[in-house]
């Protein structure tokens, strides 16, 4: 009896190939499941019927294509906005966010078409072999999870080779050789002239931050207990929002991350990346925070944002990690709701321009210098001695103030 196996299917070169490849090498019955996550915002009906006519064509007996655009927006993106989420402070998870959505509806076509595994085109070297590998067994450890790029050994060429050899249509060439993963929260480009870091990247890698704006502009961004729920006083979706403000922040160049990070699997790969929606709602969201969450608590969310980051990037979503700081997270932002007027301006520059909140904790009467100040300067001394008693008695009784002085050069 055949396997029959639930592939995650991109409609790209890798996931095309692997179609024919279980086919031949692990005797299987695929079936192709394309979860749209916001690959394009150009991408119509149509398009998927391609996408799905070419996994059918490369030789599976069933292709479907789900569409996750809100899922991914109110389940994922959503959370990683809460959490400033920013893997090395720099990265905003565009890839490893989109996983855990597709493992979802992997592991239900699983279950629905009775499946013995799930498979996907990631390779050996990424970190998303992680995402699916472990995410999977996070939700059905029953399932077994294959992964044909980790064993066919074949290069890019020899896939288009391979591609051609099954007259699999694909949209890719030996001239052309980039990986490209795209959702709603960005893009990320792999491979070809960007694996030498110290080439600058060709500029046609750039679609989402190619400047046509030629003034600056302004947008206001509203939210509710750390959600995105406005702009400019709209109230939009999750995934409207973030479609629209990525469109406005794209036309005047910002989002763009040339870097060089630590993969899991102990390896550092340059990798380009083009997010301008997610990185203009983490500075608008970051600094809402500033003026709405009490100090220690904002120190303490702070310090525990990149583990956060890092749990996602490491393809720890269902982890029971995960899910404590989520209840943390969610906790932190009862409070964080507000308006933040974000200035782009071309090319590449997001500033705040002003926040303002109902529950903002800056007071005027006590930040103030002018003769209105609120705020007991009579209260400082006694504040100031004690804080510093501590130390103070630990200099008198140790001699540490003579010796500081004594070893000055």
């Amino acid at each position: 009896m055949a396997k029959r196996v639930v592939l995650a299917y991109s409609g790209g070169l890798d996931t095309s190939v692997a179609v024919r490849w279980l086919m031949e090498h692990e005797r299987a019955e695929v079936i192709a499941l394309a979860v749209d996550v916001g690959q394009s915002a150009d991408l119509e009906a149509e398009d998927w019927e391609v996408i799905r006519n070419r996994a059918l064509a490369a030789g599976a007996v069933e292709a479907e294509v789900v569409d996750a655009r809100r899922e991914m927006a109110e389940d994922f993106c959503v959370p990683a906005i809460k959490a400033n989420a920013r893997y090395e402070g720099k990265y905003p998870l565009v890839s490893a966010l989109s996983r855990p959505v597709i493992v979802r509806h992997l592991v239900a076509a699983a279950r629905r078409h009775r499946a013995d595994a799930v498979a996907h085109g990631c390779t050996g070297k990424g970190n998303d072999q992680v995402r699916f590998d472990v995410g999977t067994r996070s939700l059905a450890p029953d399932l077994e999870v294959l992964a044909p790029a980790r064993v066919w050994g074949l290069s890019r060429e020899q896939c288009v080779e391979y591609a051609a050899k099954w007259d699999i249509p694909i949209g890719q060439t030996k001239e052309k050789l980039y990986s490209i993963d795209e959702n709603l929260w960005g893009k990320a480009i792999e491979c070809g002239a960007i694996e030498d870091p110290w080439a600058d990247a060709p500029n046609d890698v750039y679609t989402l931050t190619r400047v046509t704006a030629t003034e600056p502009v302004e947008v206001v961004v509203g939210f509710e207990s750390g959600v995105p729920v406005s702009l400019d006083g709209r109230a939009l979706g999750p995934d409207e929002l973030v479609t629209e403000i990525g469109r406005l922040a794209g036309s005047t160049g910002f989002g763009r991350l040339d870097m060089v990070e630590n993969r899991r699997v102990g390896i550092k790969s340059r990798e380009i990346y083009e997010c301008p929606a997610a990185l203009a709602l983490l500075v608008a969201h970051a600094d809402l925070e500033d003026l709405t969450l009490e100090r220690d608590l904002h120190h303490e969310k702070a310090r525990l944002e990149p583990r956060w980051a890092e749990l996602v990037y490491e393809g720890m979503w269902f982890s029971p990690l995960k899910r404590a700081l989520d209840a943390f997270v969610d906790e932190s932002q009862r409070h964080v709701t507000g308006e933040v007027r974000l200035r782009l301006e071309p090319p590449g520059v997001c500033r705040v321009a002003g926040r303002r909140s109902p529950v903002a904790l800056y007071d005027h009467g006590l930040a103030t210098y002018d003769a209105t100040d609120t705020f007991r300067h009579q209260d400082a001394e006694g504040f100031v001695r004690l804080w510093g008693l501590g130390v103070a008695t630990w200099a008198a009784r140790q001699n540490v103030g003579d010796q500081a002085i004594d070893a000055r050069p």
